[in-house]
């Protein structure tokens, strides 16, 4: 019986005995994707719906048995079998009857006789490897597990290439290489090891002037495009061209012996970049018991995100850090944080495409092995956590557009997303408002930051300190210190420097940490009407206020002054205390207050707003 292949490096197409079987329409060619990548497992059907459908329709299960009794037509031969489970379906077919296995049985096989000295079976094997390729992986399959495992098995593809170039500059090749390294290099211009290979091979053919271009078109590149200097392996070189050292000419180039990219892992086998636990974490024992039981009832299998927010100064970053250090144990495959800068006056909202090259590079890839654009980079980084059961803090998002490129797809990564916004539009995430301390827990928080016995002299003056702080945890954090630091201040000293706004705003900043700062930053995102309406409303002495209020206060219509609520409501800059009751946080408004007054949007002239803008 003729034997039938898979072929998947490239348009994905279905062999028997050589001749080229028709499997029809989009959907089963998807299927059977799907089915391939996950060879020998069983696939759920949930898994294959979600992956076949961004938004599945009504029909999407009976579609999918339909597909499958397609496809049981085509694989009915020989060893080929399309198993139905309780849950889903498993492909059963020989390992070697997919290209890719083959491609990267064979490159493991180089590798072992490369170790073994072997050298010219080594170049022979991971040629026939690269061989295999006819194009992209999966050319022409879109689904998320799909882009995903074409990235992964590119990035083997350009490894195997730069080692079989490597093996040969070894066993004496120069010229003829320089050709293939130059095409190579042209495609790929941030490999550091087609460069380096192309450097040494022009030199070892005399042209060491040729050499130092390659090296500095290289430098150009990198500083142009990512704002990097060339590896220290490449300045390296470069040193030695320039010195005109013996072992660029004569010695072979050195052989980088490396795992297959799948396995390219941080430098430990457990990267761990959490910043610490604070030794004087205060309360939030009801939140951290609602956010463990989440994790305790996740999904086997899935990624579970869960995504705080709350007002600036509220300690979202301080309860996403202790979750996480207690949650380590259960996510073990490596533990990362990425600082997101979505509120910060001083600089912009890190873009996904830099916060992934830094998870990347935190995961251990070289980079000179991460990829240009952000859709490859975010699929390389979905590749890698795949299979992984790891722990993600994406910290100070700006908004779902900045988080949804580092989301995993695969395996059971638990993700962390604190953000000063509702995050209302990452489906799927455990959301978790959440608020200022109780009066009681400020309290603590305030005596083990200031000192115990201190404050436990006056009492009565640490309740009204921690009042005047709004109970916010960073406000009541800057007091304390403040009081901490001067020996000489009793509590009473620090509560009358809070007591009156302009000093309390001066009494909340130190040399790093400005609270009125770090609130105002919230504002950046509102509009010049919705500002005049916060300012216009902190101003006003009514502690709450409901829409008709407002509307007196502001001169707005109800319409307008629900849209500047929802507004300021979505940034967590006012509170909702009843259906039709709003009130804001005393720092907020004294915040609120201080921001510079403009001019009212409805009565400015056309160019006034375009000045306005402009500014």
């Amino acid at each position: 019986m003729k034997t039938m292949e898979f072929l998947v490096l490239g348009a994905l197409e279905t062999r028997q005995g050589g001749v080229l079987v028709d499997v029809r329409g989009m959907r089963q060619q998807r299927l059977l994707a799907l089915l391939l990548l996950n060879a020998g497992r069983v696939v759920p059907m949930d898994f294959l719906v979600d992956e076949l459908w961004e938004d599945p329709p009504p029909s999407a299960r009976p579609q999918v048995h339909n597909a499958i009794r397609d496809l049981r037509r085509v694989l009915a031969v020989g060893e080929h079998r399309l198993v139905t489970v309780d849950v889903g379906y498993r492909l059963v077919v020989p390992e070697d009857a997919v290209d890719a296995h083959r491609f990267t049985r064979k490159v493991r096989e180089a590798r072992a006789a490369e170790r073994d000295g072997r050298f010219p079976e080594a170049i022979r094997l991971l040629q026939s490897a690269v061989d295999l390729w006819r194009g992209e992986a999966f050319a022409g399959i879109h689904c998320p597990a799909v882009t995903s495992a074409a990235v992964k098995l590119h990035e083997q593809r350009l490894t195997a290439l730069e080692d079989l170039m490597a093996l040969r500059l070894r066993v004496g090749e120069t010229s003829s290489l320089v050709g293939e390294l130059t095409a190579l290099l042209a495609e790929y211009p941030l490999r550091d090891s087609l460069r380096r290979s192309l450097m040494t091979a022009l030199c070892r053919s005399g042209r060491q002037a040729h050499a130092l271009a390659v090296y500095e078109e290289g430098r150009r590149y990198l500083a142009d495009e990512l704002g990097l200097e060339p590896s220290p392996q490449l300045r390296a070189l470069q040193a030695e061209i320039l010195a005109d050292a013996p072992g660029v000419h004569d010695a072979p180039g050195p052989v980088e012996v490396r795992p297959p990219a799948a396995e390219e892992a941080a430098p430990g086998p457990h990267p761990n970049c959490l910043p610490h636990d604070l030794a004087d974490f205060t309360g939030r024992i009801a939140e951290l018991a609602l956010l463990q039981e989440a994790v305790a009832r996740r999904a086997a299998g899935s990624p579970l995100m869960l995504a705080i927010d709350g007002m600036g100064g509220v300690g979202k970053t301080t309860l996403a850090v202790r979750l996480a250090h207690r949650a380590t144990a259960d996510f073990p495959d490596g533990q990362f944080f990425a600082a997101l800068d979505g509120f910060d006056e001083s600089r912009p909202p890190v873009s996904p495409l830099r916060a992934l090259a830094a998870l990347l590079r935190a995961d251990g890839l070289p980079q000179d092995r991460i990829p240009a654009s952000l859709e490859e980079r975010s699929a390389l980084w979905r590749s890698r956590l795949a299979g992984r059961r790891c722990l993600l803090v994406l910290d100070d998002a700006a908004d779902s557009a900045q988080v949804r490129p580092l989301l995993p797809g695969a395996g059971e990564t638990l993700v962390l997303v604190t953000s000063r916004r509702k995050l209302s539009a990452l489906d799927g995430s455990v959301a978790l408002p959440l608020d200022v301390l109780p009066p009681g827990d400020a309290v603590e928080l305030f005596a083990r930051v200031a000192g115990e016995r201190r404050v436990g002299r006056e009492p009565a003056r640490a309740a009204e300190a921690v009042a005047l702080c709004g109970y916010l945890p960073l406000a009541v954090r800057i007091a304390a210190t403040r009081l901490r630091d001067r020996p000489a201040w009793t509590v009473a000293d620090l509560v009358e420097r809070l007591a009156d706004p302009e000093r309390r705003a001066r009494c909340l900043r130190t040399a790093d940490r400005d609270l009125m700062a770090l609130l105002r930053a919230s504002y950046q995102y509102l509009d010049l009407a919705q500002q005049r309406f916060s300012r216009l409303m902190c101003c006003q002495p009514a502690g709450s206020f409901d829409v008709d209020r407002a509307a007196a206060v502001t001169g707005l219509s109800a319409d307008e002054v629900e849209c500047c609520l929802d507004a300021l409501f979505e940034n967590n800059l006012v509170r909702q205390e009843a259906a039709a009751l709003f009130s804001f946080h005393s720092l907020v408004r004294d915040c609120s207050r201080l921001l510079p007054e403009q001019p009212d949007p409805a009565v400015m002239t056309g160019s006034q707003l375009l000045v306005t803008a402009a500014v």
